[in-house]
């Protein structure tokens, strides 16, 4: 008798995978539509496109909040489940549990919108007036408010969005993070303004080719290792990522007069799109073969950017492919170039350019603006007024454009209320993560000075990548470092680094 009831619960998990599989298919489509709408789409093609996203966002959500789903979940509910079909269970779950209590039609309102904010982003952005992008913001703020109500109406609405990038992390963790962090770095950004120390901030001065750039882009993604028979590059308005483990893409863009600019950003794309390459194959279109959510996925990226991308080590490698495709550059000495990568700017307005310290300013600032809009708080017709005050006072620098203020993100077209916070949470795992693989793998410093990226990628492929969503993101952490999230090594790498670099 147990035996056949075992045999039951599988045949009813197997059915139940099997519509798992059919839902991560409809949306890895969906993904690639809007890849296409940023990528490649000629600008008339958002009329059809906003309903063809609608149209499957609505049916992926019906798809997943059916009677099907339900009875699944109900008949899986204490089940004898091994730990993979579990965590399965689990996180399809937690979705279905969020998603049903959210109206379909509101769905499908929400992805039309976003779908339609994008070409006005950008028109506001390329004629510098945040009025254009208003009206659509304004929409779209109402309609995620009413979303996060209908999730918990008894919760802060922000934190019902902020757990849609980040289920595991607790807002009142990621706010303290946060604080932390703006409480020491500002003192540290204030010792390096009052240094003496004269960096080599002028060593990529000049104009650089942008159809050379992206080759010299080509040569740091052969050298990292990116599977091209899995992915691409391509430019963008705002650099992303995007795919699965059988397809990531990669996105940058490129200025004449800052090189290490476009590269930067490569580099930080094929973090992202590395840790997606390393998901299971075989678990492809379930939870297992699915990355973990934003903070493990942005430790990926800043990882592969800052304590790679912007090493001594990386320098001394790249340096003569960066001086072959820009002879000018020939007299330049790796300590000039790795000075350059890594100064601190005083006056730096875009985040996409900030350095590893300022860069959590940025975050800080517009934590705090977004969450001040969900909760009614702020107007969006002041938002330019508060974006540029926060950024005097953060920053040490005023905007003087809207599009080098607050026009100068992508993801509130996108509705992407509450993502913020993982950018800087990322960063602190990036470093927790680094340490630890530096003290497993034998000179990685030394590798990386070879080009010798193999043992890196494979330790985040064991620790991180193969792991898909088996584990929450703090037992994922605790599983990958022995120890639970802490800032301690981000902070001690910071301090080390740039005390090094401005003789503090």
């Amino acid at each position: 008798m147990a035996t056949e009831a075992a045999a039951d619960e599988r045949s009813t998990y197997e059915r139940f995978l099997e519509k798992v599989r059919r839902i991560e298919n409809l949306g890895a489509g969906a993904s690639m539509l809007r890849w296409d709408q940023e990528v490649k789409m000629p600008d008339e093609g958002i009329q059809a496109r906003s309903q063809q996203l609608s149209t499957l966002s609505a049916v992926i959500h019906e798809e997943f909040t059916d009677e099907e789903m339900g009875e699944y979940l109900a008949e899986l509910e204490g089940a004898d489940l091994d730990p993979d079909q579990a965590a399965v269970v689990r996180e399809v779950r937690r979705e279905y549990e969020r998603k049903t209590r959210v109206p379909t039609d509101l769905v499908g309102e929400i992805s039309r919108t976003t779908s339609e904010a994008l070409p006005q982003w950008k028109e506001a952005k390329a004629e510098d007036d945040f009025s254009i992008f208003a009206p659509v913001l304004e929409e779209l703020l109402e309609l995620k408010k009413e979303y996060a109500e209908h999730i918990d109406p008894d919760a802060d609405p922000y934190a019902v969005l902020f757990a849609d990038y980040e289920p595991y992390i607790e807002l009142e963790t990621a706010e303290e993070m946060l604080a932390r962090l703006r409480d020491e770095l500002v003192p540290l950004v204030d010792e390096i303004a009052d240094s003496d120390a004269e960096l080599a901030t002028d060593a990529f001065s000049g104009e650089f080719d942008e159809n050379v750039q992206e080759e010299l882009a080509r040569d740091a993604l052969d050298v990292l290792g990116y599977d091209w028979d899995r992915g691409r590059l391509d430019t963008a308005p705002h650099p992303f990522s995007i795919g699965n483990q059988f397809d990531a893409r990669v996105t940058t863009r490129f200025d004449a007069t800052d090189p290490l600019g476009g590269l930067t950003s490569t580099i930080h794309e094929f973090g992202h799109a590395t840790y997606t390459l390393g998901l299971p194959d075989e678990e492809y279109g379930t939870p297992l073969g699915d990355s973990r959510d934003l903070t493990v996925h942005e430790s990926q990226s800043r990882l592969w950017e800052n304590h790679v991308g912007r090493s001594r080590a990386f320098w001394e490698l790249f340096l003569p492919r960066f001086q072959k495709r820009f002879p000018q550059t020939a007299d330049l000495e790796v300590e000039e170039a790795y000075e350059a990568a890594n100064q601190v700017y005083d006056d730096n307005l875009i985040r996409v350019e900030a350095d590893e310290l300022t860069y959590h300013m940025h975050i800080v600032l517009r934590f705090e603006i977004e969450r001040e809009l969900i909760e009614g708080d702020l107007d969006v017709e002041d938002v330019p007024e508060a974006w540029n005050d926060r950024m005097e006072e953060y920053l040490g620098v005023r905007p003087e454009t809207d599009a080098e203020g607050c026009l100068q993100d992508i993801h509130w077209s996108h509705g992407s209320f509450g993502y913020f916070p993982t950018y800087s949470l990322g960063s602190v795992l990036a470093a927790q993560l680094f340490a630890h693989a530096e003290r497993e793998i034998d000179d990685l410093e030394g590798r990386i000075r070879e080009g010798e990226f193999d043992p890196l990628r494979d330790w985040l492929g064991e620790n991180v990548h193969r792991h898909g969503c088996r584990y929450t993101t703090p037992e994922l952490i605790e599983e990958a470092t022995g120890e639970s999230f802490t800032a301690d090594h981000f902070l001690g790498y910071v301090e080390e680094k740039y005390g090094e670099l401005y003789d503090l």
